[in-house]
């Protein structure tokens, strides 16, 4: 089986987003606790390059008593939010503190994903969405290839984690955008897989914080 796990809260709003909150952290140590709990151990981890994968990563072996260390492929990194919003919104936005600027801020970044997917900009600094794609298809494929049988863990963002599943459904953009806009810090999706391909068994799910002390929890940015 592959887990494959959107990294805990990060530092939205602020100047550097790419950090784990106190309560990412949390959500990290709360996974890796429960899957303890059920004795879960994973044969191989695997990690995009973004600090907030590697935290999230550390907060789960920590919480799950685990070392190992993860294959890291920067082919599992986020597009960058920013250079696709401002493929369709070039002068700067105000800082997404309110209910109004949050969804302005998520309104322009589903235009902005959806002439990246469609080839019709170019953001700044980023691959194109054809070899994006690519990047994700070749973690997948290494899996298949390198742990048939095993469980593996995959720890990356919702943009990849969304890509993932889409890939695997075959569905359109449109689509692959909204999955990417609900996924939730630290939630779980699952594939099982043979040599041949990946399956999905469950998406986006937060059984790890079920209990009610840990409803307020539960985070999407």
């Amino acid at each position: 089986m592959l887990y494959l796990v959107r990294h805990g809260q990060a530092s939205f709003g602020a100047a550097d987003y790419d950090q784990l909150s106190d309560l990412g952290q949390r959500q990290s140590e709360r996974l890796g606790r429960y899957w303890a709990e059920r004795g879960l151990r994973f044969s191989a981890v695997i990690t995009g390059s973004l600090r907030r994968h590697t935290q999230t990563w550390e907060g789960i072996a920590a919480g799950a008593g685990q070392t190992l260390a993860p294959l890291v492929l920067p082919g599992l990194n986020e597009y960058d939010s920013l250079a696709v919003i401002r493929t369709v919104h070039a002068a700067p936005l105000p800082k997404p503190d309110t209910p109004e600027h949050y969804r302005r801020y998520f309104r322009l970044l589903r235009d902005g994903l959806a002439q990246w997917m469609a080839g019709t900009v170019s953001p700044e600094g980023m691959p194109s969405y054809v070899d994006f794609v690519r990047g994700i298809t070749d973690a997948l494929d290494h899996v298949r290839r390198e742990h048939l049988g095993q469980p593996v863990l995959l720890v990356s963002s919702g943009g990849p984690i969304s890509t993932a599943v889409g890939q695997v459904l075959g569905l359109s953009p449109e689509r692959t955008i909204e999955l990417n806009m609900r996924i939730r810090n630290s939630a779980v999706t699952e594939f099982e897989f043979s040599a041949k391909r990946h399956r999905l068994m469950t998406f986006n799910t937060l059984a790890h914080l079920d209990a009610p002390e840990h409803r307020d929890w539960i985070t999407y940015a």
